[in-house]
């Protein structure tokens, strides 16, 4: 089955790795609703661009992922305006890192908020159109840290990998309905907020470009490259495609054999 004409909801999609998946799934037919924060003017020229370029119809949401019923009413609009959703990638994530005795509970909440509440609520509201049409593609992305941990990052962790579970629930409830629920796992990706950090901490470490990009960053990741958005948006495509239609329930990982170890 083509997946020209489908059509998908992608949160935390203004940049980044959610971005690379809207272009690819744009380059297969798909219409897009982009999500995600950036100044107003520079999203239309986004959505603009994308529509040109590919030919799709692509929309914008500005949903708070904090918010489980903007992400219901995010659904549904998508679903008025195009017909359905077919594809939800639930990509939105943030970091907040600090011991866990002095972690802020405000940082806590908004992490597995946005890292895991909000996959629920837009898995809920997704659902029922998709067994009606029996056919739907849900996915997350994860993390390496879904299946392994680093220290400060408690939140993210427990974030990360109750996403993981969350599929692998839900993907057992959907399994006979077309429905397929999985994960992708990413060790660093290289993105502008990734590029960003290099700066703040070669200072604070007083540490070269290159020590911070080989001694903290890809420490863990034995290839010693990170892994570029395009791959992971690669890999989204897969699992919507009829190649990958026994998978479900996966956690797909792509980390420079970081999980290996």
């Amino acid at each position: 089955m083509s997946l020209q004409s489908k059509n998908a909801v992608i949160t935390g999609s203004t940049s980044g790795i959610g971005l690379a998946m809207a272009r690819a799934l744009a380059k297969e037919g798909v219409n897009i609703t982009l999500n995600g924060l950036g100044d107003a003017g520079a999203i239309a020229k986004l959505t603009d661009a994308l529509a040109s370029e590919f030919g799709v119809k692509v929309r914008y949401s500005p949903a708070n992922m904090l918010d489980g019923e903007a992400i219901a009413a995010m659904i549904h609009e998508a679903e008025a305006a195009f017909g359905s959703v077919d594809i939800l990638i639930n990509n939105a994530g943030i970091q907040h890192v600090a011991p866990v005795e002095s972690f802020p509970v405000a940082e806590w909440d908004k992490v597995i908020g946005i890292n895991l509440n909000a996959a629920f609520h837009a898995m809920r509201a997704v659902i029922p159109g998709m067994k009606a049409r029996g056919w739907g593609r849900i996915i997350s992305t994860a993390s390496a840290h879904s299946l392994t941990a680093s220290a400060f990052k408690s939140a993210y962790v427990a974030a990360k990998h109750g996403l993981t579970g969350l599929s692998k629930a839900v993907a057992l409830e959907v399994a006979t309905h077309g429905i397929t629920v999985n994960c992708i796992s990413p060790a660093y990706v290289w993105t502008p907020l990734v590029e960003a950090q290099i700066p703040d901490t070669m200072a604070a470490r007083n540490m070269t470009r290159e020590q911070v990009i080989n001694e903290v960053m890809l420490e863990r990741q034995p290839t010693k490259q990170f892994v570029t958005p395009e791959q992971v948006a690669a890999s989204a495509v897969f699992l919507c495609s009829d190649a990958a239609c026994q998978m479900t329930g996966s956690n797909l990982v792509i980390d420079g054999g970081w999980t290996a170890q």
